[in-house]
């Protein structure tokens, strides 16, 4: 029998959520998947699998080398991210570390190659790590494309899937209310189990 809250490691067969195509960080707010039965996917949950995500979305090259901490600091983008989204969705004040950490990731990265000195070959420019140059890049880009989704007009459309567990956001077409069409058949089949067993009010 399989442990509640287990880290499932194969990829769900699920379409982007609506909104993800359009927007890179709606989709990294949705790697991080809660399904039935307690389990859980990361699909940014190891550096290759961070390195493959990113990858896919044009945003490194697929043989970068990525590192746990780079990794790690895709994954903590994601939260802050998630802490926006819901602020946002649920209509609360944000709160001040995920604002500072979207500002900060998006004003990392330098506008230019670093001055460096080799105590042989002298004084030459470019980046301090070109892994870290990539990552820190791709966090900035990321960043700043949620802060165009927060502030533009599909905000206001943005919602939760709202199919239990389903913890993905995507941006609401018409009354539409789930990310995918599994989801909405889920939340229908609940709604008329739901039906059956509630006892008669009368």
């Amino acid at each position: 029998m399989r442990n509640v809250n287990e880290i499932v490691t194969t990829q769900p067969d699920l379409p982007p959520a609506p909104g993800e195509e359009q927007y890179r960080s709606l989709a990294l707010a949705n790697s991080a998947l809660a399904l039935p039965g307690g389990h859980f996917i990361d699909l940014i949950g190891t550096p290759t699998a961070a390195n493959q995500w990113l990858a896919g979305r044009g945003l490194a090259p697929a043989d970068v080398g990525m590192r746990e901490m780079c990794a790690a600091q895709l994954r903590v983008l994601r939260e802050q991210i998630r802490a926006l989204l819901a602020s946002r969705v649920a209509v609360l004040p944000a709160i001040p570390a995920a604002v500072a950490a979207i500002n900060d990731a998006m004003t990392r990265v330098p506008t230019a190659p670093l001055l460096q000195w080799d105590d042989k070959l002298g004084p030459y420019r470019a980046a301090p790590h070109p892994t870290t140059e990539i990552v820190d890049h791709a966090l900035a880009t990321l960043a700043a494309d949620a802060a165009d989704l927060l502030t533009s007009l599909d905000a206001e459309r943005l919602t939760a899937c709202a199919s239990t567990p389903c913890n993905r956001y995507l941006l609401r077409h018409g009354r539409r209310q789930w990310c995918s069409t599994r989801c909405g058949d889920r939340a229908r089949a609940a709604r008329a189990y739901a039906r059956r067993v509630r006892p008669d009010a009368d």
